[in-house]
């Protein structure tokens, strides 16, 4: 995939408004999403998240996203690229708690 392309898919990503809040996850599912985050997520960006097939989902990489356009961007994967769409198994408000967690609490700085 082009440089440009991806460029502009990412836009198109920052403009894609989420309206759900994420704050009213189940303690439960928080669990869950965060064995998902090391997981299922890890299996390309690297068990501790550092780098792998995928780049590194450090805090200062996950802050060039908007909440909802980092949200998006789980939900529609990256076309092109081996991100897969993750829309199927989350909801929303699920990948906004992700984008949240990899922003504001991200497992690189624990």
């Amino acid at each position: 995939m082009s440089l440009l392309i991806r460029i502009l898919w990412f836009c198109i990503l920052g403009l894609v408004s989420l309206q759900s809040s994420a704050s009213d996850i189940a303690q439960e599912r928080e669990e869950e999403l965060e064995i998902l985050l090391y997981q299922d997520c890890g299996s390309c960006h690297g068990m501790r998240l550092k780098g792998g097939l995928g780049p590194a989902l450090s805090q200062e990489r996950m802050n060039r996203y908007t909440r909802d356009g980092l949200a998006s961007l789980i939900l529609l994967g990256i076309p092109g690229t081996a991100m897969p769409s993750w829309g199927g198994l989350l909801s929303e408000k699920e990948a906004r708690w992700l984008a949240d967690q990899l922003q504001h609490n991200n497992p690189l700085k624990r």
